[in-house]
């Protein structure tokens, strides 16, 4: 794409340039001007812009977006368990052990792979390896995940994830239990400076909040959790919980010990069961919400044998 140039109407309040261009070139998603700013090609007033940087009235910035080459994956057909459906979006309810969309190690059994699958003109949506990925939960992890169908849903739904307007609840088995009924744990979360693939909580993190609430307790050994995130940190619950001194069951990661007296669980107990969010393109509420998977019902009996 040749060289555009655009500038911020005078006046305008100080924000941050991909939201500035996805505003001001709506045929384009916020993600397409991130892929440009990572890839150097964003300037304002003729620097090379940060991902980071905001703009402000009266600034030009001038732009080119990477080419974006049709997906070269793989559609495979795999079963999806689909809570909602429409021209629009799609929202499944993933299974424990699939990952989202494909990477170093990974084979052709990612979700990404069964949503090609399934649905025909996902290509080039987010870009060429996530097409349609508006957000991720872990490999392990249960749940609601929200899938774009169009450039214009993906834009919609990843702005509602970026400014926090929409609800996401999980529920947890975790390791102990909490004196309080409830809580909020306000930490931010940075990656770890030495265990690089595990993130902390300390000076210097990402602004992160997780709600917490009692829902069940097993003797004294384990408790059912609900947690409402308002940040979207990379392993925020399994952190968050963590530093409150009851890590997830199953998460050696973060600090969980098998022990002989306690049933082993099958991974780390984690589940998105709640998405309320808008209709990227109606505006009507969205309120979805998946039951409990099949291991999470077994272990919880067999807790509350204990």
């Amino acid at each position: 794409m040749e060289e555009t140039s655009h500038t911020v109407p005078a006046g305008a309040r100080r924000e941050r340039i991909d939201k500035v261009l996805a505003a001001a070139f709506p045929e384009h998603s916020r993600v397409a001007f991130q892929r440009a700013l990572a890839a150097g090609l964003v300037k304002i007033d003729g620097r090379v812009a940060a991902q980071s940087d905001e703009v402000r009235g009266g600034q030009t910035v001038e732009f080119s977006l990477p080419e974006v080459k049709p997906a070269e994956l793989k559609p495979v057909s795999i079963p999806l368990d689909v809570v909602y459906e429409d021209k629009h979006l799609i929202v499944v309810n993933k299974s424990a052990g699939m990952v989202v969309h494909p990477g170093v190690g990974t084979g052709e059994d990612t979700l990404v792979h069964a949503l090609l699958a399934r649905c025909s003109d996902l290509s080039g949506i987010g870009g060429v390896e996530r097409p349609g990925i508006v957000h991720r939960i872990d490999k392990e992890t249960t749940g609601l995940l929200v899938v774009a169908k169009t450039d214009a849903a993906h834009r919609a739904l990843s702005d509602q994830f970026a400014e926090r307007t929409l609800t996401k609840e999980y529920v947890a088995l975790i390791s102990g239990v909490p004196q309080a009924l409830s809580g909020t744990i306000d930490r931010g979360i940075a990656r770890h400076p030495v265990h690089r693939h595990r993130m902390t909580t300390g000076e210097g993190g990402k602004p992160a909040r997780t709600d917490w609430t009692l829902l069940e307790k097993f003797g004294e050994r384990a408790a059912l959790v609900r947690c409402r995130i308002f940040t979207g940190r990379t392993h925020q619950i399994r952190v968050h919980l963590k530093s409150i001194g009851h890590p997830l069951l199953g998460d050696k990661v973060y600090g969980w010990r098998a022990s002989p007296s306690m049933p082993t669980p099958p991974r780390v107990m984690l589940h998105a069961e709640h998405l309320v969010l808008a209709h990227p393109v109606t505006g009507k509420t969205l309120d979805l919400r998946a039951a409990l998977p099949r291991d999470f019902d077994e272990l919880m009996r067999a807790l509350r044998k204990l």
